[in-house]
């Protein structure tokens, strides 16, 4: 049955393809996809060129076959069961056959890049993720359509529980209940598209694109000719000029005119130190600039010419027009010039390489964005997708050498304005004054910046463009407001961000979030519209923002200065964790557990509910004011529970579930009636921490490319590592790590001791081995291994304990032989070179940072030591990392083995005085006694003994052996013949002493015999009785 067809949709149609804007078609019913053919007929009749080319992209299945053989097939199979009439031609087999439609899957969408069609289908919603979304409408030209077939809906707000198939990536274990608050956002944002209708499948529109309701033709775009004036005269001028004339004649748009002639102006003047960054939104033709551009520098001689870029896959347009632009130079492929495609199969055989041959040796190579050490011969480096590239890196790739730059600085394929925000402004500042003689560009490089606004497939202006910048936030450049006021950080507040009133769609909503997401980019080299998504309904995400003081008289969004989001993770059964032990794989989502448990093979802190935090976006203009360290302390209080005094009562009352809400609003209208407008009685978009009862929490955590300002900043706040990858990530340099800072909570029994509760010994066991894996870490700058490691280097204020002592005595005896220790003792008295005692270096450093060794070493010391032991770096490489010379550096060795050898000699001395018998040595005690009581006691003792002795003694009957008879007369005579007195002053004198000894003898002989008869008297008067 033929039906009139709404004139809005011819309108819509005839007014984009005069303005060459974009329009878009929503059209809802299982028999959308036979709709397809009318739009694409009403278009074909509105196009004076070429019919027009179709994509069209599908999740897995097409009900046709894209493939001829099996479509006929097909066809068959349907004509045998009566399904199909064959008298009637189908029209949308008719429109499969014309050969003008090209498939492809939504997870090969990326292949589709560079491409330009002039209808674009995308089927299966379910499967469709922000990323797809942007960059399939991202294909269609100005004048061309945009169809969404979406499934028959009993109603518009039945999109807001679809399950779509990310879902499953934002599920975990313990968080399962999905909320697709994006899917919400989307369908309300259709309403505010002026291109955009929303139809059912017979081509009726609804309700919901009333905006519409007055379609009036178009006249078509006076400025769109104007430019194209301006672009043909620039071409005319240059027509002769060569190389500059060929190449500028292949720009499509002014602005891409005019940003390779400046390209090449620069090319021919050949000045060194100098800067051309190129930035522009996605789709204005920079990487075709580019190209253009080198092309130009091969015709103008330059021999090395250098490309980097995140992945190779990312210079393929570029490589097109450097082809493209030889082409146009006379260069001719096989004869001039050769290309090199990759092996990879990651990159797909992208081309690495040309060599040019046609004047010279030339040569056009890309290099990985952390090989900036090959540059040494450089001509001119090109770096392609600048903003995707971390800051740090594309500071060190600029050099003494001619450098093009590039950045997209709104895109879907992952910005950042770090870039824009930092190093465009310090290089414009360090930039020479325009006039100034050369000699004064020693003291900077020269700058100059370009930016291109025209689109190269559509016109200034496209609706569907500021739409899709709307939904995904992409357009952000305006959205970052200065800070009216600086508050101190210890001023500022918390407040928990209520996810459904912030995705509702109303103006001060879209507002508050289009400045957060501008904080992301501003301080993230990575960023993505599926970053938008996982904030809206992964349901373990939460949102916080730090702000100053709010007053709430003044009705204005308050200041941002902090973003921190956070997901809650663990809380896993252990069997989940034994089966994925076993298993050797990974569920998606609760990252720090499941690393956890793989690296320490522990079932118990999976169990564990911790939170890990996603991002810390600081506003550009507040950074380093202490802002990301008050959200930090802020949020590790919150979750400890010390800034919520409210009742878990009063929280649930607070708790609503919007599926129920929705899915009653569905059933009440049909599709035909529905309209659909911002829901409203939501809850406050900010909540204060005090009026929030927080998730009982173990831990904090985060996860990030380690560098070494960002380790010092989780350092600073107490969050030990306990995982770096060992593998460098491919775009940016870095190594994964991931951090942990144990809560303060009474819940987890630890009887041990140590700073990190129950952290404290995975810690050490990490320590443990990142000792033993530095050799394999040997980019890894020395100060970010330091900080990692943290040893303890000063041992002079305190001792060793008593263990550690008994442990380097082990170690020495287990690592150290006595070949060894003669080997250092050489070294140290200089009878040995560096290079003797080399091979003893790392089991020397292994011990000392292992603490084995109690040495106190200075920081620059221990640091040569980590070079030398355990990254095995030569003294060339230590010299250009510490900015030191050779022989300081030898020095610092010579000293730090000095120590190593008075440590080592104090402990084999005591153990080889240990194998000799030892002196028992005596302890002296105190005596309870005093000695004046001891002296006075010995002497009573003394004298009761000489007592006892000398009882006889002083008996006169004993003194008479020693009487001298005639004692004057002998004295006299002794004096008169004394001839010498001996010194001692004695004199001998004659005595009587014999016959002394008679007299006594003969009297004792009479007593004795006295004695012997008294007693045998006394014996026989015994007897007798």
């Amino acid at each position: 049955m033929r039906k009139k067809v709404d004139d809005r949709i011819r309108t819509l149609i005839e007014n984009g393809v005069k303005m060459r804007h974009r329009s878009l078609f929503v059209i809802i019913g299982d028999k959308s996809r036979e709709q397809v053919v009318n739009l694409h007929y009403m278009l074909s009749k509105e196009v004076t060129k070429a019919r027009p080319t179709v994509l069209w992209c599908y999740k897995e299945k097409l009900e046709i076959s894209s493939h001829k053989n099996k479509r006929a097939k097909q066809v068959k199979k349907l004509m045998q069961r009566g399904l199909l009439d064959p008298q009637k031609v189908d029209p949308f087999l008719l429109f499969i056959e014309s050969g003008a439609v090209s498939y492809c899957l939504y997870r090969d969408s990326d292949r589709i890049l560079g491409n330009t069609y002039g209808m674009c289908i995308l089927q299966d919603f379910e499967a469709l993720t922000p990323n797809i979304l942007a960059r399939t409408i991202e294909t269609v030209e100005g004048g061309g359509l945009v169809v969404l077939l979406i499934r028959t809906l009993s109603s518009l707000t039945s999109l807001c529980t679809m399950v779509m198939d990310v879902h499953e990536r934002f599920r975990t274990e313990s968080h399962s209940e999905i909320v697709s608050r994006f899917n919400e956002r989307f369908l309300l944002s259709l309403a505010s598209c002026k291109a955009c209708l929303v139809m059912d499948d017979e081509l009726n529109i609804l309700p919901i694109s009333s905006h519409v309701k007055s379609l009036t033709a178009s006249s078509g775009c006076e400025s769109l000719l104007e430019t194209e004036r301006d672009l043909k005269n620039l071409k005319e001028q240059l027509y002769d000029v060569s190389p500059v004339g060929p190449l500028v004649g292949m720009c499509t748009t002014l602005d891409q005119g005019k940003a390779v002639s400046t390209f090449l102006d620069a090319v021919l003047d050949k000045t060194l130190q100098s800067t051309i960054a190129l930035i522009a939104s996605r789709g204005r033709g920079k990487s075709a600039a580019l190209g253009l551009a080198i092309s130009g520098a091969i015709a103008a001689g330059y021999s090395n010419i250098f490309v980097t870029a995140p992945t190779p896959e990312n210079l393929k347009s570029l490589f097109d027009f450097i082809c493209k632009g030889l082409s146009a130079l006379q260069y001719e492929e096989h004869l001039h010039y050769d290309l090199v495609r990759s092996g990879n199969p990651e990159f797909r055989k992208a081309i690495i390489q040309i060599n040019i041959y046609k004047q010279h040796r030339q040569t056009v190579q890309f290099i990985q964005p952390h090989d900036h050490a090959k540059l040494s011969q450089v001509d001119l480096l090109v770096i392609d997708e600048a903003a995707a590239i971390p800051l740090p890196l594309v500071r060190s790739l600029l050099g003494p050498y001619f450098v093009f730059l590039s950045s997209t600085v709104n895109g879907y394929e992952g910005t950042g304005r770090s870039l824009s925000l930092k190093l465009l402004t310090h290089l414009e500042k360090q930039s020479p004054i325009p006039g100034c003689s050369a000699t004064a560009t020693h003291s900077g490089r020269l700058f100059q910046k370009l930016e291109l606004k025209e689109s190269i497939r559509y016109a200034s202006g496209d609706p569907i463009e500021s739409w899709l910048n709307g939904l995904l936030c992409l357009d952000i450049t305006s959205s970052i407001p200065p800070i009216s006021r600086f508050p101190h950080p210890s001023e500022c507040n918390l407040y928990y961000i209520n996810r459904d009133t912030l995705f509702s769609f109303h103006k001060e909503s879209e507002m508050f979030l289009q400045r957060m997401v501008a904080l992301y980019v501003a301080s993230h080299y990575k960023n993505s519209p599926n970053d938008l998504q996982l904030m809206a309904d992964a349901p373990a995400h939460h949102l916080f923002v730090l702000l100053g003081p709010v007053d709430e008289s003044k009705n204005v969004l308050p200041d941002i200065l902090c973003v921190v989001q956070v997901c809650i993770e663990g809380q896993i059964s252990r069997n989940s964790a034994l089966q994925s032990l076993q298993m050797g794989r990974q569920p998606s989502g609760d990252q720090l557990p499941w690393k956890f448990c793989e690296e320490f093979k522990d079932t118990e802190f999976p169990t564990l509910s911790g939170a890990r935090i996603v991002r810390i976006a600081v506003h550009p203009s507040a950074l380093g004011n202490g802002y990301g360290s008050a959200a930090l302390g802020l949020l590790t209080r919150y979750y400890e529970g010390q800034l919520t005094n409210i009742s878990e009562i009063d929280c649930e009352k607070n708790t609503t579930k919007i599926e129920d809400t929705v899915t009653e609003a569905a059933k009440k209208v049909s599709l035909l009636e529905e309209t659909r407008t911002p829901r409203e009685n939501l809850p406050a978009l900010l909540v204060h921490l005090r009026e929030r009862l927080p998730e009982k929490l173990h831990y904090i955590g985060a996860s990030f490319g380690v560098t070494v300002e960002l380790f010092r900043f989780w350092k600073k706040h107490k969050f030990s590592p306990f995982y770096i990858s060992d593998n460098p990530n491919n775009m940016t340099g870095e190594h994964s790590c991931m951090v942990i800072k144990p809560l303060n909570t009474d819940e987890i029994e630890y009887s041990g001791a140590g700073p990190f509760g129950f952290f404290t010994p995975f810690y050490q066991c990490f320590r443990r081995r990142f000792v033993k894996r530095l050799s394999f870490f040997q980019e890894l700058d020395y100060k970010l291994a330091m900080s990692i490691l943290d040893p303890k280097i000063n041992f002079s204020e305190d001792g060793p304990p008593e263990s550690l002592k008994n442990e380097s005595s082990i170690a020495v005896k287990s690592f150290i032989s006595q070949d060894d220790f003669s080997v250092l003792e050489d070294y140290v008295e200089n009878y040995r070179d560096y290079g003797k005692v080399k091979y003893i270096v790392p089991i020397l450093a292994q011990c000392y940072f292992e603490e084995k060794f109690p040495i106190t070493l200075s920081y620059l010391q221990a640091s040569v030591l980590l070079c030398m032991g355990l990254q095995r770096h030569n003294i060339t490489y230590i010299e250009g990392s510490m900015k030191l010379e050779r022989h300081q550096i030898l020095s610092l060795f010579q000293k730090v083995m000095r120590k190593f050898y008075k440590y080592l000699w104090d402990i084999l001395s005591k153990q080889f005085d240990s194998t000799f018998p030892q002196v028992r040595e005596v302890t002296l005690v105190p005596h309870s006694v005093s000695v004046d009581d001891d002296l006075d006691d010995g002497a009573k003792q003394v004298i009761e003994k000489m007592t006892i002795e000398n009882v006889d003694v002083l008996n006169p009957e004993s003194l008479q052996q020693f009487s001298i008879a005639d004692r004057e007369a002998e004295f006299e005579h002794s004096l008169r013949h004394c001839t010498m007195i001996s010194p001692s002053g004695l004199i001998s004198v004659k005595s009587n002493k014999g016959t002394l000894k008679k007299n006594s003898k003969h009297n004792d002989t009479l007593t004795n015999k006295k004695r012997r008869k008294s007693c045998s008297q006394t014996g026989s008067n015994k007897r007798l009785r």
